[in-house]
């Protein structure tokens, strides 16, 4: 078959870009279609590649300005050439699903999630009076567009798989269609189960508004625990002005080194709610437990095989052991500085913790993806080829 491989963006190694690398592996030669492409900062495995970029790279400051084009995105993933391809394979959190493809060519898209912010976060990313009119009419026209062409352009996959049941749930309520489950690769075997000693919280990750890194700092403020924070981000300058006293910012840590950071915290806390949120389960790994709100991917993750009851207590505000670590239900530094309270109380044994990991190891998910396929595949081939793409 002849494959073409189609991925947002490739300006960084995140977790949408380790399903892509471990997607790219199993078609050596496919060519990776994309927005932009900054050379130099995606796995040379991806880059083996051939990449063939948008438009978009050709406008000023693309490779870091590229959400300013937001309103382009639509033309420019519409723009890509995909003639001559038997199967698109495509990984999408934002416009990647919505690429054309040719009559008889079968699409089947990894889903990380509809469009964040123009779906649920849009006034996390676009917050009222934020900018001035007639700006604020320009934006809020803008995404009522997006929202309204993500939706129409739904249909163009023959078949899609959602990184978890929480953005399964979500392509259910905004695009009106089932997706097969696929929980994405993580290199558990990068991590080793600390079993020393442990002083220190940890906050880590791409800092973003809706990842409320705010709460984490205001909860140990209140409690007076020693925090350290690993990353960078958008947000990075608040949380450093925000941060108590003793807090230790480490910037951006290298993959290789992030296994002692996790294996030397007390307990990573997340408290913003993810799609999926691969850093809890590289902690779990490492034998260290994490303190998360107990929304979204977290609850198949930190809250996987927790009793109904501790997540009824979290679903009503509440908070919970789970084998994880511990859930809370409401998004509240005061909440989060309770789970904090309760996990002092309890304890955890690291080996048990990097168990329960293990289910989401590359092997696991190579598997998976491989049958999803090749069922979709097969079905859409009984059924005549019905060609949605155009």
């Amino acid at each position: 078959m002849n494959v073409a491989l189609v991925h947002d963006w490739l300006t960084g190694m995140r977790g949408g870009e380790r399903v892509l690398e471990r997607i790219a592996a199993m078609h050596p030669t496919a060519p990776i279609h994309t927005l932009v492409w900054t050379r130099g900062t995606v796995s040379a495995a991806i880059e083996s590649h051939p990449i063939r970029t948008s438009f978009l790279q050709r406008l000023p400051a693309a490779d870091r300005r590229y959400r300013w084009f937001l309103p382009l995105f639509p033309r420019a993933i519409e723009s890509l050439d995909l003639s001559g391809c038997d199967v698109v394979l495509s990984t999408s959190h934002a416009a990647a699903k919505s690429v054309r493809t040719p009559a008889g060519c079968f699409h089947l898209s990894y889903i990380f999630t509809p469009m964040r912010y123009v779906w649920d976060l849009e006034d996390v990313y676009f917050p009222p009076g934020r900018f001035p009119w007639p700006l604020s009419w320009y934006v809020r026209r803008t995404c009522a567009n997006l929202r309204a062409w993500d939706r129409g352009t739904s249909s163009r996959p023959q078949a899609l798989v959602a990184d978890s049941r929480h953005v399964a749930e979500r392509i259910r309520r905004w695009w009106g269609r089932d997706a097969d489950v696929v929980y994405p690769p993580v290199e558990v075997a990068r991590f080793t189960a600390n079993t020393g000693g442990r002083e220190r919280y940890l906050l880590a990750g791409a800092f973003a508004p809706y990842k409320r890194g705010d709460l984490a700092l205001a909860a140990c403020a209140r409690l007076g625990r020693p925090l350290t924070v690993a990353g960078s981000g958008q947000e990075r300058g608040r949380l450093e002005r925000q941060a108590p006293a003793g807090s230790q910012f480490l910037g951006w840590v290298a993959e290789e080194a992030m296994s002692s950071v996790y294996g030397s915290a007390r307990a990573l806390l997340f408290p913003g709610e993810e799609d999926f949120g691969i850093m809890p389960l590289e902690a779990m790994a490492s034998g260290t437990p994490v303190i998360a709100f107990g929304r979204g991917g977290a609850l198949e993750t930190v809250g996987r095989g927790a009793s109904g009851e501790a997540l009824a207590r979290v679903a009503a505000g509440g908070i919970a052991r789970v084998p994880g670590g511990v859930l809370f239900g409401t998004q509240s530094a005061e909440c989060l500085a309770g789970a904090i309270g309760l996990f002092e109380r309890e304890r955890f044994d690291p080996h048990e913790l990097r168990a329960l990991a293990m289910p989401f190891a590359p092997g696991v998910f190579d598997a998976a993806y491989r049958e999803v396929f090749e069922r979709r595949h097969e079905e859409w081939r009984r059924n005549g080829k019905d060609s949605h793409g155009g």
